[in-house]
């Protein structure tokens, strides 16, 4: 697991450079069609989730609400409002793009492979893990440009929220439950594959990724911006993700869930999903030339929070049973 994630992050990286080397193929009027390229992506990482979504694990992790309410309350309440008083707290100091891709992260939902096999490895509560993880992704498609939406209107800009999140659920909910309806047929090929069909959900990504910042690059939204745009991005997500860590281990502490419950608690309210955020922003900020840039902070956040729940996950797997 740890390879693999290192190999993606890599490949981020790799994407990324490609972008800024030759940003023609995949810029608006590119021979990659981003336009369409992207879309189709979208339905099929979304598709594959769905027949990849066990009803059996699903029903499983259903009767722990307490801990369900917790991790959701931190997804979708906890991280946006700690995103709303960092907006205030910057003022103008951050680029109106920077900032938008920062608060962007606090909307986005959890997780969903990475939560799980973090608290799988943990010895926690795969299931609940599996549960919310789902539960977030659905939740985020009403929830994540709600807040944006309310973000862009207090700086005097607009969001057209009804056809933005009938986009999202054309594009992301109604091809997860086609896959999970065929599940019955395509469960056993899905198992056989996993990981040549994982490898095509990250490559799906990438190549969005890719898309992503050749128009940035095109239109030279990057010129003039230097590695301190990364630092304040790396300051902020390390800051963001240990508070909110921080408070989810209080919480299930003060709640006395048991430690599988907790391990799961910390995991899924404490992460976000760069494999459900990279869609999103390509329907969300659809023909907005500071995608790229709206993206880095989702792309710091995540590469952070890897690196530092495989550590916790390990640890917490040698606890005595």
């Amino acid at each position: 697991m740890k390879r693999f994630f290192d190999g993606f992050l890599l490949a981020l990286a790799l994407a990324i450079g490609l972008a800024w080397i030759a940003p023609g193929p995949g810029s608006e009027d590119g021979w990659l069609h981003p336009k369409i390229l992207t879309k189709v992506g979208v339905a099929l990482i979304f598709f594959l989730h769905g027949a990849n979504l066990s009803f059996t694990a699903l029903k499983a992790g259903t009767l722990r609400w307490p801990l369900h309410l917790v991790i959701q309350l931190s997804t979708f309440l906890l991280f946006p409002l700690l995103g709303l008083a960092g907006l205030w707290l910057a003022g103008n100091s951050l680029s109106p793009e920077l900032g938008l891709g920062l608060f962007f992260l606090c909307a986005l939902p959890s997780t969903v492979s990475s939560s799980v096999a973090m608290t799988a490895l943990a010895r926690g509560n795969v299931a609940a893990a599996v549960f919310n993880a789902t539960l977030s992704s659905l939740i985020g498609v009403f929830l994540t440009p709600f807040w944006i939406a309310l973000v862009l209107k207090a700086e005097g800009g607009s969001l057209p929220l009804g056809s933005v999140i009938l986009d999202l659920v054309l594009w992301l909910i109604l091809p997860l439950l086609i896959g999970h309806a065929m599940r019955p047929w395509l469960g056993a090929f899905i198992h056989r594959h996993k990981k040549g069909l994982h490898l095509v959900d990250r490559g799906v990504i990438l190549l969005i990724v890719y898309t992503s910042f050749c128009d940035s690059v095109s239109s030279g939204v990057w010129q003039g911006k230097g590695w301190d745009l990364l630092g304040i991005t790396l300051g902020v997500s390390v800051g963001l993700f240990f508070v909110v860590m921080a408070v989810m281990q209080w919480v299930c502490r003060i709640l006395k869930f048991p430690i599988e419950d907790r391990i799961a608690g910390v995991f899924c309210g404490s992460k976000k999903s760069l494999a459900v955020g990279v869609p999103m922003a390509q329907i969300i900020f659809a023909g907005n030339p500071a995608l790229g840039l709206i993206l880095l902070p989702i792309i710091v956040y995540h590469s952070f929070q890897l690196a530092v729940c495989a550590w916790l996950a390990r640890r917490w797997s040698l606890r005595k049973l």
